[in-house]
């Protein structure tokens, strides 16, 4: 039986899952463990799909910043990043000395979106951003039926921001401190800023309509640059119930019927795919590489 492979690369964690070419969402075997350094990491990575022969593509979708410029001398390598012995890695070279197989690379968001795309919230439009708010905040941005970018993949977490009246964190962001969506509505932002976990949060705290505002804000930037027909929100932070009516609602507070858009309720929406957008992603981009 012919499969597919995914790596989810994330900056905490490393999943890796097989699954028929004919069934991807059919998923055989998935496995999953910290992230390390480029070349533990990738060891592990490589003992895994070991136990399997019939692999006939994979798909990776890795953290950023990553080169995706196919007529660049780093293309594959994930590039200056915070993230300990990854810096200058040459992912996509490791795998292909391991086995030479097609590879589809990309981000860890555009693969979650092109899920979302594929088989989940935004099945029926062409024209979506898909956001995670976890441990950072990127975006996975499909137009026309493709991926969004140019000299590079788009960082649609490093917007410029307007903070509320009654926010005075200093912004968790190392390379723009409080002025950016990353810095301002991440995981870890809400957790410095409170002094608790989102999770630990009641659903009553401030701390939801300051990030309803920051995520609300940077909908109507999506939704005044690119037009999407729906905006995926993925990730951790927006598995509170509470958030995204909060967030449709200061959504329209902020655009102020300055364009049309869809019906909010299917406009600002969450994941379908839950946790499996980024492995299924993966298999769904790895598929295309073989054809018909």
């Amino acid at each position: 039986m012919a499969l597919l492979g995914a790596i989810e690369a994330g900056g905490t964690k490393f999943v890796v899952a097989v699954a028929p070419v004919e069934e991807p969402e059919s998923v055989v075997a998935r496995e999953s463990f910290p992230t390390e350094d480029g070349v533990t990491t990738i060891q592990k990575v490589q003992e895994f799909f070991d136990q399997y022969e019939d692999i006939a593509a994979i798909g990776i979708a890795s953290f950023g910043p990553i080169d995706v410029r196919t007529d660049s001398a780093t293309y594959g390598y994930v590039l200056d990043t915070p993230k300990r012995g990854w810096s200058g890695f040459d992912f996509l070279g490791a795998m292909k000395e391991w086995r030479d197989i097609p590879y589809y690379w990309t981000t860890d968001v555009n693969a979650a979106g092109w899920a979302e795309y594929v088989s989940g919230s935004a099945a029926d439009v062409d024209n979506i951003v898909y956001l995670t708010v976890g441990t950072g905040v990127g975006a996975g941005i499909i137009a026309n039926g493709q991926f969004v970018g140019g000299y590079s993949h788009p960082e649609a977490g490093h917007i410029m921001m307007a903070k509320h009246l009654q926010d005075h964190y200093a912004g968790h962001c190392p390379f723009h401190g409080d002025h950016c969506l990353e810095g301002l509505a991440a995981g870890p932002a809400m957790e410095e800023r409170w002094g608790v976990s989102a999770k630990e949060l009641p659903d009553d705290h401030l701390a939801w309509q300051i990030e309803a505002f920051y995520l609300a804000q940077a909908a109507v930037t999506y939704t005044a640059t690119l037009r999407p027909e729906r905006i995926v929100f993925g990730g951790g932070v927006p598995h509170r119930d509470i958030l995204l009516p909060m967030v449709r609602q200061s959504f329209a507070e902020q655009l102020h019927d300055y364009l049309a858009v869809p019906e909010l309720d299917n406009y600002i929406v969450s994941v379908g795919n839950g946790d499996n957008a980024g492995i299924y992603g993966c298999f769904y981009l790895a598929k295309e590489l073989l054809g018909d």
